[in-house]
């Protein structure tokens, strides 16, 4: 029996809270929360609308985190973000003010609609946990997440994201249209922001101690050689110009274990891997003769786990 079963206990609550809110999208819910509790960040593209900055709200309740909202437009500047160095006239010098990105959870909101080097400034707070400014490094607080929603990039004024920084999301979602028997829920209910009822299930030390406990779930070897396989794949199809880094490996590996402890598990099944895969994809393969970071289609994905065996 697995020894962990309260933290099962703990992510379920959570889960159920979520969907509670994000009404007919529990698969989409179960990958976020994996993400999150894999400590990585998430990205959620779609059309206006669809629920995206509710789900963030939600996980941020649901995960007792301090959240911070910013809306990236055209006109924000790194410094809104970041920080700035402010002129303080009683010492004669400036004084460094800490931007909203020193928060648990910030959720960056249609964050391909800023500019190029707006988008740069999570760069380094996305990988390294910190802040550079004035010639000093700055911790963020632990942990910190980043959840960023973007509209569809042949949408009006949008700025697609490099390469570099969709590669340091762990996982990609789409949520989608509800269905018709989810939007008739919706339409009877008159509540507009039911995810700021929701209570904390889960708080910090919890975290901390999800992640050191999946890090300990098993994987054979013959797991292990799937993973293998299925990423060097992604690098070989003949559509496929970019395939998956090893930061992506081994972020497909983490949230593969995370998935086995929500599910009670002390191993990993390939079906985790598979659950995973088209999110870990999504954001990451450039096709041939699409320009700049444009993520991997359905097709592409869909092909390649059809003809990568699955080893057991």
């Amino acid at each position: 029996m697995f020894r962990e079963v309260f933290l099962q206990d703990r992510i379920k609550q959570l889960t159920d809270a979520v969907n509670a809110v994000v009404l007919g999208k529990e698969q989409e819910v179960r990958l976020a929360c994996c993400c999150l509790l894999s400590g990585g960040h998430l990205l959620i593209e779609d059309l206006p609308g669809m629920g995206k900055t509710t789900l963030a709200r939600a996980l941020a309740r649901g995960l007792g985190l301090d959240f911070v909202r910013i809306q990236f437009t055209s006109d924000l500047l790194p410094g809104d973000i970041t920080g700035h160095p402010v002129y303080d006239r009683e010492s004669g010098g400036f004084e460094f003010h800490r931007g909203p990105i020193f928060t648990q959870l910030l959720l960056a909101d249609e964050i391909n609609r800023a500019s190029p080097r707006t988008q740069s400034a999570l760069l380094e707070a996305m990988e390294e946990r910190q802040v550079s400014a004035e010639g000093e490094s700055r911790a963020l607080p632990d942990p910190f997440f980043v959840i960023a929603t973007q509209n569809p990039v042949d949408m009006a004024g949008t700025h697609p994201l490099p390469e570099s920084q969709l590669d340091r999301f762990l996982l990609s979602l789409e949520l989608g249209y509800p269905d018709r028997a989810n939007e008739r829920r919706l339409l009877l209910d008159d509540q507009e922001s039911p995810e700021l009822e929701m209570q904390s299930y889960l708080n910090n030390d919890d975290l901390k101690k999800i992640r050191r406990v999946a890090a300990d779930i098993h994987c054979s070897d013959a797991v292990l050689d799937y993973v293998q396989a299925l990423v060097e794949a992604s690098r070989e199809h003949p559509s496929v110009r970019m395939g998956l880094s090893p930061r992506a490996t081994r972020g497909l590996m983490r949230a593969a274990r995370t998935l086995a402890l929500m599910d009670g598990r002390d191993h990993v099944l390939p079906e985790d891997l598979q659950s995973l895969f088209p999110a870990v994809c999504r954001h990451r393969l450039v096709l041939d003769g699409a320009g700049g970071a444009a993520a991997g289609s359905r097709s592409v994905i869909a092909e390649i786990m059809r003809d990568t065996a699955v080893l057991r």
